[in-house]
């Protein structure tokens, strides 16, 4: 797991959460218990994490540990050797003083703030674990017996709520295999990939130009490839080239082709020699925000680490920015994004995605974002003719014919689909949901035949057309 996050970084999570956490505290005197004695359980903490490693203590480490304090604390300042003769005189971990009366006001409550507290422990203790870019089996064990611990208290005095969803074995380094010699069965899948010839830029110019519509996205793809074209040319006679920016904004309803057009500008860049790799890194906001202070950033981090070499598309990005809730970790998620994206600009190309009107607030709402995002790709809604296009190409693709009646049905039902769409419309997933549909009740109809022939197995009739639209 890959983190790089600095000691000001820590500083700023660690604060940001126990700061958030100590606003949830309804009672006052357990408020200001929880102000004076939790910097120094978390960083009892956080020798417990690196004495359980077992690695080597280095200065970084020296720097976490003076980055755990909250505004307003007292800041720690200790030496390496003193950290180091810290660390291995670690007694073990100990249930802070403030956690009984925080059960005991849930009790009385019937709130969940101590489940709340198990899982901000959780959170820091990766946090601190992440000092050296990684997080060990030996280190995920401890953080897991301190929550469980924690927890066990909270089952036993009843505190509603259950054990946090979050698995710290997901959070573990992986070390690499024991035998150079011999591959995983990941690797040998991969090796076999790599294998294959990538896609000439001809050909994927060639599937570009072959899908249904996007007059204007074809066009500008082609646009965008003469200026790489150009740029490179005027870098090869030595004259000066203006700054650029490769990212992009696909803005358009959903159906409208935007993960293909990703798809397909990945593997243009790699042909271009604009990327080494090519691969598309598909998310939404759930896959880079979380429920806590912290695992955004390592979330989002591991997500960008993922794409390196490729592109990576987040449809509805205006949803990482969107939430009005002073909890919500959206904003973390842009910022390390950016981060990112300014860290790995040579080999990390970034496609946010959404609904127009959306995406345009969305770019607008951070500098950062409007600096980095000037380029906008329109995908228009599908015509009727052109869903029945989609449609035919489904059928051939997939081995069914389409009767004369059901092809007439289907051709009118697109057009209507098209003139009374709404907020609702869903362009080719429409059209794919109908279509599967539509397979499903011909199945049920050729099932109860004896001895149907290759001609009815590949059959689409009106009747099925109609049941599927029902």
């Amino acid at each position: 797991m890959k983190s790089s996050i600095s000691a000001g970084e820590v500083h700023r999570q660690y604060s940001d959460g126990v700061i958030a956490f100590r606003r949830q505290i309804p009672d006052a005197a357990l408020r200001n218990k929880f102000t004076r004695e939790a910097d120094v359980f978390f960083r009892a903490c956080a020798l417990g994490v690196w004495q359980r490693d077992g690695a080597a203590l280095t200065p970084r480490h020296v720097e976490y540990y003076n980055a755990i304090y909250a505004k307003g604390n007292a800041v720690p300042s200790i030496l390496f050797w003193e950290l180091s003769s810290a660390v291995l005189e670690y007694p073990g971990f100990q249930v802070p003083d403030f956690f009984a009366r925080m059960r005991a006001c849930d009790k009385v409550a019937g709130s969940s703030l101590a489940r709340r507290f198990v899982d901000l422990v959780t959170l820091m203790l990766l946090l601190f674990a992440a000092v050296d870019d990684q997080v060990s089996e030996a280190e995920a064990g401890f953080v897991n017996a301190c929550a469980d611990t924690l927890s066990a208290l909270c089952d036993r005095d009843g505190v509603k709520g259950e054990k946090p969803p979050l698995n710290v074995k997901d959070f573990v380094t992986r070390p690499a295999p024991p035998s150079a010699g011999e591959a995983s069965p990941a690797e040998e899948k991969q090796a076999e990939a790599e294998e294959q010839p990538a896609p000439t830029l001809e050909e994927l110019l060639a599937e570009l130009d072959g899908l249904c519509g996007l007059e204007k996205v074809k066009a500008d793809v082609k646009s965008l490839i003469n200026l790489v074209k150009v740029r490179r040319l005027r870098q090869e006679h030595g004259l000066p080239v203006p700054p650029m920016s490769l990212h992009l904004v696909f803005m358009g309803n959903p159906g409208t082709g935007k993960t293909t057009v990703a798809r397909l500008l990945a593997g243009i860049y790699r042909a271009m020699g604009v990327l080494s790799k090519g691969q598309l890194v598909e998310v939404d906001r759930s896959g880079l925000v979380a429920g806590f202070v912290g695992q955004t950033a390592i979330k989002t981090g591991e997500v960008i680490q993922k794409a390196l070499g490729g592109v990576l598309f987040i449809d509805e990005a205006y949803a990482l920015a969107s939430q009005d809730s002073p909890n919500d970790f959206g904003r973390e998620a842009i910022e390390t994004l950016l981060k990112g994206m300014e860290d790995h600009r040579a080999d990390l190309v970034v496609i946010v995605a959404g609904y127009t009107g959306l995406m345009e607030r969305f770019i607008h709402a951070n500098p950062g974002l409007e600096s980095r995002f000037n380029k906008y790709f329109f995908f228009e809604d599908y015509t009727g003719a052109q869903l029945m296009e989609i449609f035919q190409s489904m059928c051939r693709k997939n081995g069914y014919t389409l009767e004369e009646g059901g092809a007439a049905y289907a051709a009118g039902l697109f057009r209507e689909l098209y003139e009374n769409r709404d907020e609702n419309f869903g362009n080719a997933r429409d059209v794919r949901n109908l279509f599967e549909r539509a397979v499903a009740r011909q199945a049920d109809r050729v099932a109860a035949l004896e001895q149907p022939d290759k001609e009815t197995l590949m059959a689409l009739t009106e009747a099925d057309l109609k049941e599927a639209r029902l």
